[in-house]
């Protein structure tokens, strides 16, 4: 009799070999249909009966098949999001970032790169519109003008970083490039710089222009003039930021600190500086912008802008729910950045004799004043 029992409970746990919905609705004790609707999320299903569903599934490993779900509903769960390129950091980090928002709310991602080719972007947009994508999220920095009109036509929800079509469905992330630029510029004059160089991303970019405008608006708000010979166009990668500080070593004068339109760039100026036999900060202050994980384990670390990728993902998976759902309230949604002060920013060369030699000049004073007394 105990070999019969123990043969029954072992037989109990065998998963059958072809397992399907049928399994999952016998297993659970309901009927297909109440599997199909509650799998589908179907907000009529009775919710002890949902739960049932959801415990057998689990208990099964059972995984529902997608595609087929998606022809029942009508719905694929999927979220697009179409990024610059891959290489840069900052951009799996906002992968990584918008795929934990995105499965937190029950949908599924799609990913694709443009490395910056209109062309290719094309083909992104098609490939999301192939696998009936929901919603989309364009975080490229930066696209053509008859692409944000083609886009403009589709009829699925679309969310831009910085600037997009005035149109039904779309929303724009705002980042305030200005509050962080003007925290680094502001930080650097109050160590006593005012030669200051700007390494930009390419100019087509809008987010590369924004944050141009902000280092020359925050320069004027400190009382620094703005020096055309230190403004150099970068590309936002390593060997853009290499051959920008090239350009600025090659100069007449060599500036006193260097901001970089993005932290792959500043990486490179931090590689060349070196390779020049210059140290830093002690001869170059270097600033960053995005505060990728690299900026903290650079030698120095990195003083750095910060733009969460975390916000930013959440902030695009949120709009594009508001759209689906049909709760949008605001089209804009703001992205701050605030200053990451770290060690490769500090005086500017001969500050540190300037002062201990102003400290001697007062302590020569103070003491003749006393003799006076």
């Amino acid at each position: 009799m105990a070999n019969k029992k123990n043969k029954r409970s072992t037989g109990s746990l065998k998963k059958p070999a072809l397992m399907d919905i049928r399994t999952v609705a016998e297993h659970a004790s309901v009927s297909i249909a109440t599997v199909s609707r509650t799998i589908n999320h179907v907000p009529t299903v009775n919710a002890k009966m949902a739960k049932r569903v959801w415990e057998a599934i689990r208990e099964l490993n059972y995984f529902p098949n997608t595609q087929a779900r998606a022809l029942v509903s009508g719905r694929s769960g999927l979220l697009g999001l179409i990024v610059s390129e891959i290489t840069n950091p900052f951009f799996p980090e906002l992968i990584q970032g918008f795929e934990d928002v995105a499965v937190e709310n029950g949908y599924e991602i799609l990913i694709s790169s443009t490395n910056y080719d209109p062309k290719r972007m094309s083909l992104c947009i098609r490939r999301m519109l192939e696998r009936k994508t929901e919603g989309v999220a364009v975080m490229t920095f930066g696209i053509e003008e008859p692409l944000l009109e083609q886009l403009a036509e589709r009829n699925i929800p679309m969310v831009f970083v910085d600037v997009g079509p005035d149109s039904p469905g779309t929303s724009v992330l705002k980042v305030d490039y200005h509050h962080g630029i003007r925290q680094g510029v502001q930080h650097l004059a109050a160590l006593g710089h005012r030669d200051i160089a700007f390494v930009s991303g390419p100019a087509r970019l809008h987010s590369a222009q924004s944050r141009l405008n902000a280092f020359s608006k925050s320069l004027n708000e400190c009382g620094i003039a703005l020096d055309p010979a230190w403004i150099v166009e970068g590309d936002h990668t390593l060997e853009g930021g290499i051959l920008a500080m090239e350009k600025l070593l090659a100069g007449d004068k060599l500036p006193t600190a260097v901001m970089c339109s993005n932290d792959m760039t500043a990486i490179g100026v931090l590689h060349k500086v070196y390779r020049a036999g210059l140290r830093i900060p002690d001869d170059l202050s270097i600033i960053g912008f995005d505060d990728i994980q690299m900026a903290r384990v650079t030698i120095p670390p990195l003083t750095s802008i910060q733009m969460s990728r975390l916000e930013l993902a959440r902030a695009a998976v949120t709009a594009l729910r508001a759209h689906l759902e049909g709760t949008e309230t605001h089209r804009e949604y703001k992205i701050d950045t605030h200053l990451v002060v770290r060690e490769s920013t500090g005086y500017p060369p001969g500050a540190m004799e300037h002062l201990q030699q102003s400290g001697q000049r007062n302590g020569q004073d103070s003491a003749v004043k006393r003799k006076k007394v």
